[in-house]
């Protein structure tokens, strides 16, 4: 077993790391050749120029300035200046909001710590239970509820610290949702214009034999929303056009890089081969191969741009529609439109900055479908992820690596090999086992047909969670394969389950620790230097700029990556309020990590990260909903630990607060969830009044008509856009409908703002 010495050794490798990869940060962030790197978002927003403009050819590259390095750790309290309010404005709600996320964790962990060090560590370590034994224990274990004695009143203590610590992280929990709550709707209150305010998506149109899909739609809400309807964008499938213009896109850096070798070593003209990547081939000239390529490119790109725009075959039974105000957006989006509520079905739409355009083209019918099949993947890929998860535990087994390889055991057991394998690399090696895991899980949201990338990110969170929950969690809880654990469960008492997964708990305990300061420290620490990011742009800037442009283009921001951020969030959540009373010796190395991601990624999100769209902190109940999840695992193992501890009169109590935890869910999720689900139309009601007097001769027309357009498209869409539209706002025409068995449109339509996003 791990010793206080493992933990020493491996906290001191971990701090080292991060101590290493924070001090490499704050030299590398003052020189100015990484300006771009270390401070993207102001080179975006204009605000920030380059300093290898000025100055001496040294001082282009290398900071000359040494005071500025006894300074190397200015950035953290930089960091932690900014208000919350600025914040907001700089870098958007969904931002700001994610921080709170590590806030929770420090207002709920700290006072819990506090409480269990006082409390619970003097309750656990005044016994001799572990001494008197014939087991193996170590010292963290000493500290531990493993040290008390079957049957003992000492219990109730434990059973006490449970009602207090979930009554606190509840308390902590409510005042946020509040918080937040309130924050959402002060934003959307106070922002400026954006068309997804106006605007609904409609889905499921269906066909009419008489009309095409953008008559029908302009009809139809002509007739049920006749006072508050304005334009519409109906959607076209332009995903092989997309496809195009990236290949192109592909082939034009390509180009740009053999010119530009070319135009430093005039003498030799840059050659490539025909084949797959170039490995193989004919071999040619590379401008002439390129440039042929792109010509080629851009008439298959001209005669995709056309049939798309001219043939209706192209067009899918979807549209935006957009409202005069936002209250007729609010009616409309949150209603049932017919009688059938499989047709015509409304919900508000992404901005267009968070659609997600490729599956826009997907038949709403084959969506059940798709959900199906990913179903069925991500269970295959949970449980059979369990074997590699299974051999990297056995890592921190030393007796088992003597077993299965003895010619090692010699060098295993020098104390500090012995320590590093144990206190070290089963953490490391997870690590990297779930590397490629997100862009997994995000490639089955992709196919399951999700229209906007926040609903994208906010699925693939949630598996990843599952999935961490499953393997890395219970994983490492149990020994053996995921189906060999399920064979288990489904042959045992569903009472019986809590105690089998209760009983391991307090042995991972030294696993748990390693994992939170390879993953929190120096994972964080690593994330802060932006080391991939800074090689990538230094190459791309040697081979490829030549432009300002190109330049700009070369830095890589990146963005909070909440699909994988929150739920690595969630588990030091669940490991944090498993381990309060069982092993509480776990929660400072918890509290460390959530100190140090706040002021990293508060750094970041202030300097680096280019959020890619903004939903107003619209995942707040998936991180609500997941702590819930770990306060009540957390309860109902603690319930199977006590009753393997014949702790038969309190253990009964406990059955109390999973139901009072799940009722206090119930309570904040009526609450407080429908301000992140529904738009009050009230709220709609006065911010659309305010406008009104501010703004009375507002054109909102042409804010909307081209809002919605595909961004491939969007350049066609500004060289076609005919001034004559604007005359169309004071002189209607009336186009009647096509359908002879219905009523025909009883209002004059404004066929202009009828127009086609090609989507």
């Amino acid at each position: 077993m791990a010793t206080l010495g493992d933990i020493g050794v491996a906290a001191t490798i971990n701090i080292l790391s991060a101590f290493a990869f924070l001090s490499a940060f704050a030299i590398l962030r003052i020189q100015p050749i990484n300006d771009r790197v270390y401070f993207p978002k102001w080179y975006l927003k204009g605000l920030r120029s380059s300093p290898l403009q000025t100055g001496t050819l040294v001082s282009k590259f290398v900071n000359l300035d040494f005071r500025s390095y006894l300074r190397f750790l200015s950035w953290m309290p930089a960091a932690l200046q900014m208000p919350e309010p600025e914040l907001i404005d700089h870098a958007g709600l969904d931002s700001a909001v994610y921080l709170r996320i590590y806030l929770i964790g420090l207002k709920i962990f700290i006072p819990i710590a506090c409480l269990g060090f006082a409390v619970m560590v003097p309750v656990n370590w005044t016994n001799k239970t572990l001494e008197h034994s014939k087991l193996k224990y170590s010292n963290i274990d000493l500290l531990s509820i493993s040290n008390v004695p079957l049957g003992s009143n000492r219990f109730w203590t434990h059973l006490v610290m449970a009602y207090v610590f979930t009554f606190w992280t509840c308390y902590v929990l409510k005042r946020e949702y509040e918080i937040v709550a309130a924050m959402r709707l002060h934003f959307l209150a106070s922002e400026q214009r954006r068309p997804d305010q106006f605007t609904v998506l409609v889905r499921n149109v269906p066909p009419d034999p008489d009309e095409s899909v953008t008559q029908l739609v302009e009809h139809f809400f002509l007739v049920n929303h006749p006072d508050h309807y304005l334009t519409h964008q109906v959607v076209n499938n332009a995903n092989k056009l997309s496809e195009l213009v990236n290949k192109k896109k592909k082939m034009q850096n390509w180009l740009d890089f053999y010119q530009l070798k070319y135009s430093r070593n005039p003498a030799r003209k840059p050659s490539t081969k025909t084949g797959f990547l170039g490995l193989w081939g004919k071999t040619v000239d590379a401008i002439d191969f390129y440039t042929s390529k792109i010509e080629t490119l851009k008439k298959e790109i001209s005669l995709e741009r056309d049939k798309v725009m001219s043939s209706g075959k192209s067009v899918i039974p979807a549209a935006f529609v957009s409202f005069k105000t936002r209250w007729g957006a609010s009616v409309c989006a949150q209603t049932q439109q017919t009688r059938n509520p499989t047709l015509w079905l409304t919900d508000w739409a992404p901005e267009p900055r968070d659609v997600y355009w490729d599956n826009l083209a997907i038949p709403f019918v084959s969506l059940t479908i798709r959900r199906l099949i990913i179903f069925v993947a991500y269970f295959f890929l949970t449980f059979f992820f369990m074997i590699p998860i299974a051999i990297v535990q056995s890592l921190a087994n030393i007796e088992g690596i003597e077993k299965a390889l003895p010619f090692l055991k010699p060098i295993i057991e020098v104390k500090v090999i012995k320590s590093f394998i144990q206190g070290f690399l089963p953490g490391i090696a997870l690590k990297i086992f779930l590397i490629f895991l997100p862009d997994i899980l995000m490639l089955m949201s992709k196919f399951e047909g999700f229209i906007s990338r926040s609903a994208l990110e906010r699925r693939s969170a949630t598996r990843y969670y599952i999935f961490l929950f499953i393997n890395v969690f219970l994983g490492s809880i149990i020994t053996g394969t995921a189906f060999q654990q399920l064979d288990n469960f489904m042959h045992q008492s569903a009472n019986d389950i809590p105690k089998t997964i209760g009983t391991s708990i307090p042995m991972k305990a030294t696993f748990f620790i390693t994992y939170i300061m390879v993953d929190g420290w120096a994972g964080v620490a690593g994330e802060i230097l932006r080391l991939k990011p800074l090689i990538i742009y230094h190459l791309k800037n040697f081979f490829l700029v030549k432009t300002e442009k190109d330049r700009e283009e070369a830095m890589d921001p990146g963005t909070v990556g909440f699909n994988t951020g929150e739920p690595q969030i969630q588990l030091y959540f669940l490991l944090g309020l498993v381990y309060a009373v069982v092993t509480p010796f776990l929660l400072p190395f918890i509290i460390v990590f959530f100190a140090l991601a706040f002021v990293v990624y508060r750094h970041q999100i202030i300097n680096v990260y280019n959020q890619e769209y903004e939903s107003a902190a619209a995942f707040w109940p998936d991180v609500h909903g997941r702590i819930i999840t770990a306060l009540v695992v957390s309860q109902l193992l603690l319930m199977g630990l006590l009753s393997t501890k014949e702790a038969a009169q309190s253990t009964p109590l406990l059955i109390t607060l999973p139901i009072l935890t799940i009722w206090f869910h119930r309570f904040c999720k009526g609450r407080y969830e429908p301000a992140f689900v529904r738009y009050p139309l009230q709220e709609a009601m006065m911010k659309d009044t305010l406008e009104r007097a501010r703004e009375p001769n507002l054109n909102l027309k042409s804010f909307l008509q081209i809002a919605y357009i595909h961004p491939v498209f969007k350049e066609v869409e500004e060289c076609e856009s005919d001034p004559a539209s604007e005359e169309s706002d004071q002189e209607p025409v009336l186009i009647p409908t096509k359908r002879q068995s219905r009523m025909n449109t009883p209002l004059p339509s404004k066929h202009s703002g009828s127009m086609t996003s090609l989507g």
